[in-house]
């Protein structure tokens, strides 16, 4: 009997430390560049944005061709993020000027609007809305704004400190499946329609990156890469046992990017 409970015993410690394990699917490295770099982004496409240091940014094309180059990224001061969502239209915010400059697939420069001229104060966050106008969130007044691309309101949220009783500060604001989700690391992802109207809090915080792609809110802290699907509450996580700690990372609904000063590399993953 006692033989039997050891054994019972050791085979429950199995089980429950596999359940607690991340998952492990194999990441598969398909391209590998090299270069001076600052930041790295991806859109929908494939198409790699490289920004060296210097303030150019390159578009590769999945191919690996370079098909645009833009020189001024550096003439607003630091790019805080780039938005490159709609591979038609990209958004460089430069936050601490309230500085947004519209970009053509080309990297042409469309338009430069200076968000304090159209009373928005304070933007921590903007992303490409569904209908090629802009979302901002502007934190003077806790509010979710739209414009259009030549700085003309739309339409604004009520006071956040009055509907949720508490300020957010989103990171990311994306667009997707009909809905816009407002990224807070410290505070959890907020849903809104594409009106503004709030549907519901995701608790999903404590996040270096994230991404949304059909329901599932995909973030990654470290190694660790989090799925949470929406709809059913469901979680799981996979380990990405190659990062190193000199290097950055981002994820998109289907690749992981990890970047350095002088590499980049493209892994494809399954969730």
């Amino acid at each position: 009997m006692k033989a039997l409970l050891i054994i019972l015993s050791a085979v429950l410690f199995v089980q429950t430390s596999f359940a607690q394990k991340p998952n492990t699917d194999t990441f598969t490295l398909l391209k590998t560049y090299t270069g001076t770099i600052a930041d790295v982004a991806m859109d929908n496409l494939d198409n790699l944005y490289i920004i060296s240091s210097t303030g150019q940014i390159k578009k590769l094309n999945a191919t690996g061709d370079s098909v645009g180059v833009y020189n001024q990224a550096k003439n607003y001061g630091k790019l805080y993020t780039i938005d490159v969502s709609n591979p038609l239209k990209l958004l460089l915010f430069y936050k601490d000027f309230s500085t947004v400059v519209i970009l053509d697939r080309f990297l042409a420069n469309q338009s430069v609007l200076d968000l304090k001229k159209f009373s928005v104060l304070n933007p921590s966050a903007i992303g490409n809305s569904y209908d090629n106008n802009i979302w901002v969130f502007d934190e003077y007044d806790n509010k979710l704004k739209k414009i259009d691309n030549q700085g003309t309101r739309l339409l604004e949220t009520a006071d956040f400190r009055t509907a949720f009783n508490q300020s957010i500060s989103p990171q990311k604001i994306i667009s997707d499946n009909g809905l816009v989700y407002l990224a807070d690391t410290a505070n959890g992802v907020f849903v809104f329609d594409n009106y503004g109207s709030f549907k519901k809090k995701i608790p999903v915080k404590n996040w270096q990156t994230i991404a949304i792609a059909n329901n599932n809110i995909i973030s990654a802290t470290g190694e660790l890469i989090t799925i949470f699907n929406s709809s059913t509450q469901l979680q799981t996580q996979k380990r990405a046992p190659f990062f190193t700690p000199y290097l950055h990372s981002f994820i998109t609904p289907s690749k992981l990017v990890n970047f350095s000063d002088n590499s980049v590399q493209v892994y494809q993953y399954r969730y």
